[in-house]
């Protein structure tokens, strides 16, 4: 086993995904030397790879998380608009069928970023990497932490191609590997307990597609969404149309146990049709021309650790993104949690100085907050779907789910609490925006307008796409 020599400010980030890229970028400043660890080889430009299946299906930025990006790396935005991203109003451009009803398309009050997840990556990582203090090492697996259970001192990795196991020495370590990620068992490996962990497994399966947009519709159109109602006693099934770059949509469809969708081409139009709660994304999809195969995924469910509990943390170690807490893809929360999460990464190293004594829990402490908001978010409805936890909903899921269903039947027909919501939704601003007097009042009293009888499509988008 070999020892490179490296700085003393050393970080090392495991993992070159989305989480990963930016937490080195948000290191940057701050350590001598940034080495990003990565098992696959990454691809120049938005291709896809083999460790991140989830890349097939549909995925989104919320503004909470673009505000972040934008902070970390300015001009990052700008950069995607330029490869082909598009920028979506919310809830101006939005067609959405949520658990009561129809919700209107109010004034723009927050956005979305749209593009492929190939783009997205490819587009933040050339820009990180551009900066000479960031090292990719990839190809390179990360075999375990190296120190005590005091404190990590580096990691353990080796070359795919079976090179001898090298040591990489750090003064911080941050696990970014996502859902795959070893974190807790390095940790009982140096001593340490077991970590508290809660799942919440809704059963869901996913299925996307590409296809090209109609010729009138590839400039832009509506996100279109038909999202489950959990009060039917039935298995939960959703479908999402979102438009990319290159006048493309993607698709994708859901469904928990007992619902799931086929992973056969010829069922895709189908199940959106006749299995959603409306036929809306069938018809559209019906006047498209499909691109590519179907993409399933089954690996959905929603875990997240608790290490901001427990009684003993080692000095120079971090858990961050979806190593911290996963969540079921169906609420797009993952991106915008990752990076508003490095942002305290940086914001909590520049407080308290390079190395300073528990600074590791501090980061630890920090980026609860925004992946403690997504967990509750997706909690919030899947845990009520049969088998989805042991024991079945708590009190708390409850009475939480009872407020929340309410706001959202509110939500269709106000729109200063659809703002709220959304504020919420982004992660722009915490759940308790939601329990302010004017808003606990509003959804006492319920929607100011009266229920729309179908989807909000203008009578001019109707026609782009060959339905008026």
């Amino acid at each position: 086993m070999t020892e490179d020599p490296t700085p003393a400010r050393t970080a090392v980030v495991l993992g070159g995904s989305h989480a990963g890229i930016l937490a080195a970028a948000a290191l940057a400043g701050l350590a001598e030397r940034v080495v990003v660890v990565e098992r696959d080889v990454l691809p120049e430009g938005p291709e896809p790879r083999k460790g991140l299946p989830q890349a097939r299906h549909a995925h989104m930025l919320w503004s909470g998380g673009v505000r972040a990006l934008t902070e970390l790396l300015p001009g990052a935005t700008e950069a995607l608009w330029a490869a082909g991203a598009r920028r979506h109003p919310v809830t101006t451009d939005m067609v959405v069928m949520g658990p009561r009803g129809w919700f209107r398309r109010w004034p723009e009050s927050h956005h979305v970023i749209l593009a492929g997840r190939d783009l997205l990556d490819a587009t933040v990582r050339a820009q990180v990497l551009a900066d000479e203090r960031v090292e990719l090492l990839d190809g390179t697996e990360v075999l375990g932490l190296e120190g005590t259970a005091e404190a990590v001192t580096g990691v353990r990795v080796r070359s795919r191609e079976g090179d001898a196991v090298r040591v990489l020495r750090a003064g911080l370590v941050v696990d970014a590997t996502g859902r795959g990620s070893r974190a807790s068992r390095w940790l009982t490996e140096l001593g340490l307990p077991e970590v508290e962990r809660r799942e919440v497994d809704a059963g869901l399966a996913y299925a996307s597609r590409l296809y090209l947009a109609p010729e009138q519709a590839r400039s832009g159109y509506p996100i279109v969404n038909v999202q489950p109602d959990p009060r039917d006693a039935r298995p939960g099934r959703a479908g999402f149309l979102l438009p990319i770059e290159e006048g493309r949509w993607i698709v994708t469809l859901n469904g928990t146990r007992g619902g799931e969708p086929s992973a056969d081409a010829g069922d895709f139009v189908r199940f959106a049709r006749e299995e959603l709660r409306h036929p809306v994304i069938g018809e559209l999809l019906e006047r498209a021309e499909p691109l590519t195969d179907v993409s399933y995924t089954r690996a959905t469910l929603n875990r997240r650790h608790f290490y901001e509990r427990m009684p003993r943390w080692p000095e120079n170690f971090a858990v961050l993104g979806d190593a911290l807490a996963a969540y079921n893809p169906l609420y797009g929360h993952g991106l915008a949690v990752a990076a508003q999460s490095a942002v305290l990464l940086r914001d909590v190293v520049r407080r308290y100085g390079w190395g300073a004594a528990g600074l590791a829990r501090r980061v630890q402490r920090a980026v609860v907050r925004p992946a403690g908001a997504a967990w509750d978010l997706a909690i919030g409805q899947d845990v009520f779907y049969p088998g989805a936890t042991e024991g079945g909903p708590t009190v708390r899921d409850r009475v939480l789910s009872a407020y929340v269903g309410r706001l959202m039947l509110t939500a269709t027909g106000n729109g200063r609490i659809a703002r709220r919501v959304t504020d919420v939704t982004s992660l722009e601003r915490g759940a308790g925006v939601l329990l302010a007097p004017s808003v606990l009042l509003a959804a006492a009293a319920g929607p100011l307008k009266p229920p729309l009888s179908g989807p909000p499509l203008t009578g001019e988008e109707l026609k782009r796409v060959g339905l008026q």
